[in-house]
């Protein structure tokens, strides 16, 4: 044994200079043609190193199955100017004991940061954010149609996940549970954006046209949707009418109208329920018309603050009210004092 040991050469051939340089030279190149570890992906200084980074990549089907309850999500779509909207429509959700089953869309990376840190879980961005965020909450502009117009491919994908679905607009206000006025098991479910009076007792069919050969004026700010055949046809429609649009100045284009064109063209295949007025008015009545806004006192489920412009208009008239709840019952919310 230690004949051999003294034999045995200093160095091995495998690590002279040469050697060592042809192996670091081969680890160098197996590093580029085949990087370490299962994935390729590399951290960006773009991308936030704080524990919040996460939720970029959290994706809709587990943020759907994360807040559902009873095969149920109530879905918002959110911009970070609208925040307080978002907390004062909470609030009064909280009061009618169904924030649990919210999921905030979030349609910028603030948003969607400041939300979870808050409330974990409760926000999702579906990629790829808009590009246009500048005014995205200004009614008409290319923002809004933005905006609005990713609504109907959300919609869809929660449908096609199993889910029952409720969007609202974060521009209203919940005064009673809006899931006991589901009657029957219609495939969508809808609030009519007319401000015209109609009988206590009036039809649920979908309304007759605005004007002289176009569709209704189904307002698409609340809309309850069942996984059904049914739904999928209404809100694919609704695509499609999306897709054809093209926003400009002149015509200050959202998705509403592509909505009532997918119903009337879904009306003979789809089961179609209009939620009822007294209950879900349109603001251009609740807010326009006192003397039905007295008749009908405490019918009224779902207050919207629409026919208005203008993010400090709406927040006036929510306080002129008494349904601007930030201001003194922010506790209630499940993001707190923002």
């Amino acid at each position: 044994m230690s004949k051999l040991l003294h034999q045995r050469p200093l160095h091995s051939p495998a690590f002279n200079r040469t050697g060592l340089l042809t192996l670091l030279s081969l680890l160098l190149i197996l590093g580029i043609v085949f990087p370490w570890g299962r994935t390729s992906y590399v951290f960006t200084p773009s991308e936030p190193s704080s524990p919040l980074s996460k939720w970029r990549h959290y994706t809709l089907p587990e943020a759907a199955s994360f807040v559902a309850k009873n095969g149920t999500v109530i879905v918002c779509a959110v911009s970070h100017p609208w925040l307080p909207f978002l907390n004062n429509w909470l609030i009064s959700l909280s009061r009618q004991k169904q924030e649990d089953k919210v999921l905030v869309i979030a349609e910028d990376y603030a948003t969607l940061f400041e939300v979870n840190e808050r409330w974990p879980g409760h926000a999702v961005l579906v990629p790829p954010a808009p590009d246009s965020q500048t005014a995205a909450h200004d009614y008409g502009s290319q923002g809004f149609f933005n905006f609005t117009s990713r609504r109907p491919r959300h919609l869809l994908q929660i449908l096609e996940l199993g889910y029952n679905v409720m969007y609202s607009d974060v521009d209203m206000v919940w005064l009673a549970d809006p899931f006991a006025y589901l009657e029957g098991s219609h495939d969508v479910y809808f609030m009519d954006d007319m401000p015209a009076v109609k009988p206590l007792d009036h039809s649920h069919d979908l309304p007759p046209p605005a004007w002289k050969n176009g569709p209704p004026n189904v307002c698409s700010c609340l809309i309850f949707l069942r996984p059904t055949d049914g739904a999928k046809l209404v809100l694919n429609k609704w695509i499609e009418e999306v897709q054809a649009q093209h926003w400009s100045k002149a015509t200050e284009a959202n998705d509403q109208p592509a909505f009532n064109w997918a119903l009337l063209k879904s009306a003979g295949q789809a089961d179609l329920y209009l939620l009822p007025q007294a209950a879900f008015p349109t603001g251009g009545l609740y807010f326009r018309n006192k003397r039905w806004a007295e008749e009908t006192k405490g019918k009224h489920v779902i207050i919207h603050n629409n026919y208005i412009k203008g993010f400090d208009n709406k927040v006036k008239r929510f306080r002129d009210y008494g349904l601007w709840l930030v201001d003194d019952h922010a506790d209630e919310s499940p993001l707190g004092r923002l």
